[in-house]
């Protein structure tokens, strides 16, 4: 009898359909994604489950294994998805639909992650205090006029990693690290808070420029209590003396582990849409990755700008020079 039983059990098992689901790992903020993963299963009724993991989540999935539940990963910038990538904790994705809507620049050379958005990292200058033209280029900041007028969150987050990598790859290490110094010189206060609270002190009179990601603008204009800080300051679009406007991604890869690949492709190739990629765009204030697909009108009205050409897979390899210039200028001491 036992055995029958049993054996009814598994054929019942077999023959019911395994649950539609994709399990994510995110390092995004939920509210970030949240209008995407709800879209995503309006329109597929597969479900998802989404994990914040702001720290550790290569340590993680290195830690799971095999046995790992998570399908996606979804990253904050190049070098988090790059991390992952290089633990061997992620598998390559053959897609026509993702090569089709994601341009080569906006991928991994083996096809191992994919952008999602792009976003610019430029200055937020004051509107009573900073003239219009008073900053052209990133190398500006350093200029001593700026002494005791610079706002920015701490030097190690991967924000401004990012932007120091860059920084390394137009002009070499050495050179970063005097920009670096020249920005520590430069700052009215220790870094700290995240890239609203930088706007906050410029509404507040502590600093008159800061260094910040493009859609925390949108973000704030949508919250009646940052409305008036985000009133307080101008976007400006610095480039590099040699180069153009810093941009970074949000990016997405699948699991070694995955346990759900067949829903886990779909959910990639849904995020590279049109439709979630307008989602992005009118949601989130980020900018589009896949052609065609337009920016906000919010975030076209904030100005034209030539993004840098270095490309984003060059930039995680610099990133432990960044890691140790931050540190030997002692930028957030």
């Amino acid at each position: 009898m036992h055995f029958r039983v049993t054996t009814a059990l598994a054929a019942l098992a077999a023959a019911t359909p395994a649950l539609a689901e994709v399990n994510i790992y995110s390092q995004r903020q939920p509210e970030l994604i949240a209008p995407i993963t709800d879209a995503f299963t309006a329109a597929t009724g597969i479900e998802t489950n989404v994990v914040y993991l702001d720290q550790g989540l290569t340590e993680r999935l290195e830690a799971e294994g095999s046995r790992s539940p998570a399908d996606i990963v979804m990253t904050v910038d190049i070098a988090r998805v790059s991390q992952t990538v290089e633990a061997g904790v992620t598998q390559p994705v053959e897609s026509a639909v993702l090569h089709e809507n994601i341009p080569e620049a906006f991928r991994g050379a083996d096809n191992s992650w994919f952008a999602v958005t792009s976003r610019a990292r430029i200055v937020y200058a004051s509107k009573d205090r900073v003239a219009d033209g008073e900053i052209t280029t990133y190398e500006d900041l350093t200029d001593p006029k700026w002494q005791g007028r610079i706002c920015t969150r701490s030097g190690t987050h991967p924000y401004n990693l990012a932007l120091l990598s860059a920084m390394i790859a137009h002009h070499g290490a050495d050179e970063a690290k005097v920009w670096a110094e020249g920005i520590k010189a430069n700052l009215a206060r220790k870094p700290q808070g995240n890239d609203r609270a930088q706007v906050k002190a410029i509404w507040a009179g502590e600093c008159d420029i800061a260094l910040g990601n493009t859609y925390y603008m949108g973000k704030m204009l949508e919250d009646p209590e940052q409305t008036e800080w985000a009133n307080s300051v101008r976007i400006v679009f610095p480039v590099f003396e040699d180069g153009g406007t810093h941009m970074n991604i949000s990016g997405v890869a699948m699991t070694a582990a995955a346990p759900h690949p067949e829903d886990a492709l779909t959910f990639m190739e849904f995020l590279a849409s049109p439709e979630a990629q307008a989602v992005y765009a009118e949601v989130n204030y980020e900018f589009p990755v896949t052609p065609g697909v337009p920016a906000s009108k919010l975030v076209a009205s904030w100005g034209t700008f030539t993004p840098d050409t270095i490309s984003l897979d060059s930039l995680p390899p610099l990133r432990a020079d960044a890691l140790r210039i931050m540190e030997e200028v002692n930028f957030d001491g």
